[in-house]
């Protein structure tokens, strides 16, 4: 990726997630797919699902930290690196810090799940905890990386993270698999943004879905406006997906992304369930919104081959309201 001013924003091309997959390929998992008839004869299509709950640290996030933490010069990574997070790309954050023998300062909202902390605990992190709120959030990054001189790799809006975040749909089509649509959980918009980018040069007609509870659906009203909308207070169950676009996600989204759909809470769990039930695999909340998505719309994908990413399975068994 070549270097632009400040002002300009870079967004990754296919050709970075190449690159991306190269770097990152001795480091982490190319994660199966997994098929079922029963839930193919429920959904009334075919599924194939991408399980990136396999993944280094348990889900997709590792793709894009690794990305990231790999194409720093060494002098940069001398005062480490930091970001927030609620969970998952802290833990990847800190395992690609650990790979290269630097420090890892993550902030975390005290909210987070407890098996995500502990996670993050163990690979060796210092974890500073906010108030669950983006302000809290940015402000307290703000000061770790004045007191540290830590190199911020954000979340999702990195063009790095977004080209690792990439590779996972790359695989997907690799394997062969012929795609109506492709549906990926939305948040901030790094995996949605890296898989459109795969996925409109590896497979021009299949669609690409962003899928969000309702209860947080800030990224489907921006992309139905055409304005970003912040996140607040979203109340859901999916804690991956409590963050909002920024803008280098919601132009990569408005130019590739066919729709974005949301679904119930109940939904969500329901599709959680039935992963757990006939997949075998635990997935969390966040990882089975796609799958929710196929349900509460059923008729936008019946008889179609549809592809989804299972992005995480860092879940916390003890707050899930099963009975």
């Amino acid at each position: 990726m070549e270097n632009k001013t400040s002002k300009e924003i870079v967004i990754p091309s296919y050709e970075d997630i190449i690159e991306a997959h190269k770097r990152i390929g001795n480091y982490v998992h190319r994660t199966p797919v997994l098929t079922s008839k029963n839930l193919n004869e429920l959904a009334k299509c075919s599924l194939f699902f991408k399980c990136e709950n396999f993944q280094k640290t348990g889900s997709f996030k590792a793709r894009g930290a690794m990305n990231a933490v790999l194409s720093l010069p060494k002098d940069k990574l001398a005062n480490g690196v930091a970001t927030h997070s609620s969970g998952n790309h802290a833990q990847a954050l800190a395992f690609a810090a650990k790979i290269v023998g630097t420090k890892a300062t993550i902030v975390m909202p005290r909210t987070a799940p407890k098996p995500k902390i502990n996670s993050v605990a163990s690979l060796n992190a210092e974890i500073i905890f906010c108030e669950p709120t983006l302000k809290s959030r940015e402000e307290t990054l703000s000061e770790v990386v004045e007191k540290t001189g830590a190199v911020v790799i954000h979340p999702y809006d990195n063009p790095f993270v977004i080209a690792g975040q990439g590779t996972c749909a790359k695989e997907l089509f690799e394997d062969g698999y012929k795609l109506d649509f492709i549906l990926a959980p939305v948040g901030g918009g790094g995996l949605l943004s890296g898989t459109s980018i795969s996925t409109k040069f590896l497979s021009k007609n299949t669609k690409i879905f962003g899928v969000e509870p309702e209860g947080a659906n800030d990224a489907y009203k921006s992309f139905r406006d055409n304005k970003i909308y912040p996140s607040v207070n979203p109340q859901t169950i999916a804690d991956g997906l409590l963050t909002s676009l920024s803008e280098r996600t919601f132009k990569i989204i408005k130019h590739n992304v066919d729709d974005i759909i949301t679904v119930s809470e109940e939904m969500i769990l329901q599709a959680m369930f039935l992963i757990f039930e006939r997949l075998k695999i635990v997935v969390e909340p966040s990882g089975a919104v796609p799958f929710a998505g196929v349900l509460q719309h059923n008729t936008i994908f019946e008889k179609k081959k549809v592809g989804i990413i299972l992005s995480g399975g860092n879940v916390d068994l003890s707050k899930m309201p099963f009975h």
